[in-house]
């Protein structure tokens, strides 16, 4: 037996592209917007999500070397089969 907690109504401000944008991948999903917002939030809020913990094979894989935000990889990597096959 499911039990349904009370649902309460919650009016929120959209662009209407986030709007349109939920409602295509609900419909891909086969879900409410309601059900994919609330389980959004129940994601944000549950206490699994403040216990996240970064196993120690991805903490092995850090290292340490700060990239900046406008690094182009593809530039670089071009670079480098470049000067490799030159």
């Amino acid at each position: 037996m499911e039990l349904k907690s009370k649902s309460n109504k919650l009016t929120l401000k959209l662009s209407r592209e986030v709007v349109e944008k939920a409602k295509q991948y609900a419909s891909e999903k086969n879900i409410s917007v309601s059900s994919l917002i609330e389980n959004y939030l129940k994601s944000l809020t549950s206490d699994k999500s403040r216990e996240l913990q970064i196993s120690p094979f991805v903490k092995r894989l850090s290292t340490g070397i700060k990239i900046s935000a406008d690094y182009d990889y593809k530039k670089d990597y071009v670079s480098y089969l470049t000067q490799k096959h030159s």
